[in-house]
């Protein structure tokens, strides 16, 4: 991978953290690829592996969009490029549906190949995770 290239992936994902800030997530959405695979680590229910588009859509972000109030929304604040990764550090400015803050801090690592996020790996805090949004298969707290 070029230089140029690896500079393309982290405008990339810069444009489309810059949306998710202000609560539009469709330029972030539009640039998973088809076959993503999203991991989140950790042992809450929403810890694992998602495969493919569909299932991040409907496994992971329409119950986390069920439990926020208003649009998600997310500040990247440092990108990291190198080879075909982007390392995104970010943080959340979110309010659940119960009235709790949710204003977790991530980091994603992000590999890229022909313009679409191809693997995401993401790290937050579980506890949190926990506490704010619950189950992802069942009611959350508050």
């Amino acid at each position: 991978m070029t230089p140029a290239e690896s500079s393309e992936n982290k405008q990339l994902l810069q444009q489309a953290f810059a949306a998710l800030a202000n609560g539009d997530s469709r330029p972030f959405v539009e640039c998973l690829a088809d076959d993503v695979v999203w991991t989140i680590i950790g042992t809450t229910s929403w810890s694992g592996t998602y495969r493919d588009k569909p299932a991040v859509l409907a496994e992971l972000l329409a119950p986390l969009g069920a439990r926020i109030a208003g649009r998600y929304r997310v500040g990247a604040h440092r990108f990291i490029a190198e080879d075909d990764l982007v390392v995104v550090e970010a943080r959340g400015n979110n309010t659940t549906r119960g009235g709790q803050p949710y204003d977790n801090s991530y980091c994603w690592v992000c590999r890229l190949a022909g313009g679409k996020v191809r693997e995401l790996t993401e790290y937050a805090d579980t506890a949190l995770v926990n506490t704010a949004l619950g189950d992802r298969l069942g009611d959350s707290p508050g």
